[in-house]
Formats: C-alpha cells, sequence, structure tokens
C-alpha cells in the first residue's frame, strides 16, 4: 500500500506521518517513510537526526544508481520504520518532481518497494504544483492534514483537486481529513458537507505533539517514559486501522475557488449560534 500525506505548510504533515508510520509498525506492518521536501526533515522524529538525502548520495557517485546500495539512502528508525529523504533541488534552480521521480528510480532499482507493506509520502506543503504532485502518481490513498481554518481547508481543496485530476489515469482515492491542532471542527464539517469527504480523525491541541518535534522523538517514544501520552498514539492507531482497512475513499470534487471563498468566508461573517450548555454536555457525554 501506498500512500501520499499533503496539507498546508506547517500544518503538521511531517509530525502527523511520522506517527501514524509508527502507528502501521505498531500493526506488524513493515513501513518505508519517503520525505518529498527541500527541508529534508520529514523523518527527522523517527531518527532524530537529519538523514542524507538520496540527492546528495546521487551527486557523490555522479549518478551511478549502481554504485548506490539500499544502506547508503535507507536509515533505520524509531519503531523499525524506515526512512529515505528525497530533497531537492537548489533554491530557484530544477523540478520537485524531478527529485521524486528519481527517488522512486533508485528505490526501484534497489527493490526497496518490493521488501515493504506500506510505503508513505510526505510532501511539501500545500502548493500541488505538477511536480511535487508526483508521488499521486504512486499512490493508492491520499491523507490532507489541515485545521479547522480558512487558509489550510483552501490549501485542502486544492489538493483535493489534485487528487480528482490525477485519478483519472491512476487508481488513487482520497482516504480523508486528518484535522491536526485544533479545538473545534465546526469550520472542517462545513467544508465536508460541500465537497463531501471522510474525516479519519481530528486531533485536539495538544502541546506534547508540538514539543515532540523538537525533541525529535515520535508520541509513541515519548509515551515509553510518560504513559500519560498513551491516549495521543491512540489517535494514530486509529487512522493507521482505518488505513489498513482498505477503505473504499472519494474521488472529491472539489468546489471552485470562488465557491469555496464565499462558503468560508460566511462562515466568520456569519458565525452559527453557540450551543446551549446542555448540548454541549450531551456531545461531550457521547
Amino acid at each position: 500500500m501506498k500512500l501520499a500525506v499533503y496539507g498546508k505548510g506547517g500544518i503538521g504533515k511531517s509530525t502527523t506521518s511520522c506517527n501514524i508510520s509508527v502507528a502501521l509498525a505498531k500493526r506488524g506492518k513493515k513501513v518505508l517513510q519517503i520525505g518529498c521536501d527541500p527541508k529534508h526533515d520529514s523523518t527527522f522524529t523517527l531518527t532524530g537526526f537529519l538523514i542524507p538525502t538520496i540527492i546528495d548520495t546521487l551527486q557523490e557517485k555522479d549518478y551511478h544508481y549502481e554504485d548506490v546500495w539500499a544502506e547508503d539512502v535507507i536509515y533505520k528508525g524509531y519503531g523499525g520504520v524506515d526512512c529515505v529523504e528525497a530533497g531537492g533541488p537548489p533554491a530557484g534552480a530544477g523540478c520537485g518532481g524531478y527529485v521524486v521521480g528519481e527517488t522512486v528510480k533508485l528505490l526501484k532499482e534497489l527493490n526497496a518497494f518490493d521488501e515493504y507493506d506500506v510505503i508513505l509520502f510526505d510532501v511539501l506543503g500545500d502548493v500541488v504544483c505538477g511536480g511535487f504532485a508526483a508521488p499521486l502518481n504512486y499512490a493508492d490513498y491520499c491523507m490532507i492534514v489541515t485545521d479547522n481554518g480558512f487558509d489550510a481547508l483552501f490549501a485542502a481543496n486544492r489538493i483535493a483537486a489534485s487528487v480528482r485530476e490525477k485519478a483519472r489515469t491512476h487508481p488513487l482515492r482520497l482516504a480523508g481529513l486528518i484535522g491536526n491542532r485544533t479545538a473545534k471542527r465546526d469550520l472542517i464539517e462545513k467544508y465536508v458537507d460541500a465537497v463531501p469527504m471522510p474525516i479519519l480523525e481530528v486531533l485536539p491541541l495538544i502541546e506534547d505533539i508540538r514539543v515532540s518535534r523538537v525533541k525529535g522523538k515520535t508520541l509513541f517514544e515519548m509515551a515509553e517514559s510518560d504513559p500519560s501520552l498513551n491516549y495521543v498514539c491512540d489517535y494514530y492507531l486509529n487512522i493507521a486501522d482505518q488505513i489498513l482497512a482498505n477503505p473504499e475513499g472519494v474521488v472529491p470534487k472539489d468546489a471552485a475557488d470562488r465557491d469555496l471563498f464565499s462558503l468560508l468566508s460566511d462562515f466568520y461573517l456569519n458565525p452559527p449560534p453557540p450551543k446551549a450548555a446542555e448540548e454541549e454536555l450531551d456531545l461531550m457525554m457521547v
């Protein structure tokens, strides 16, 4: 199974991806996470350091693929998750899609794709150009990380459009949205009403998730010394279980930019009335 994780820049894709990768490993799957970002920090919380990129390694070998070994580019991370960083072209030059293509080419040369149960692509930010949409050519499912805000959902809609376009020629489906760092989900639900798609999980504002990024550890590793964090791990295990159930997914029908702008703006200009205390209590009890 191949997964591609997208979302607005800074929304927490890499932290989410690393924890999902560990959750999949906890379910007995052999997992490879591929970072597709010039910052090459996707796998930082799995390995605890910035691993060398495939592009750097290929340059050192003068692009002689036959001189590259798996141990040159694949690093073992927490929980047995293997890690690869594609790297990127120099700033202002080159194409991210080329880098992703070279990464996939090399991994196929090494027969790496045949050795894993799950391959997860963690992809650069919210600008889904043709280049950085390249992982969608290989993915079975796309997952979009968002929050309960205007900008992240606008980016999510553009990513949904990319999934729809790629699904014309590839067996690709959108598995759903993952809400991250959000105390509410009302705007997410308003968007999903307009553009039907599953909501896999909504993670509340949890400071330990942000701290984990700084520490270079997944929540699962932190929970080993602090069992009170096990409840956070359950969010990621729930996502993993849904993915491993081979969901049907959707080919999204993204909203036109103007329609989406109007929809989300109206939410802020005319907010829904607050719920009564009894309704809030009933919801909490459920």
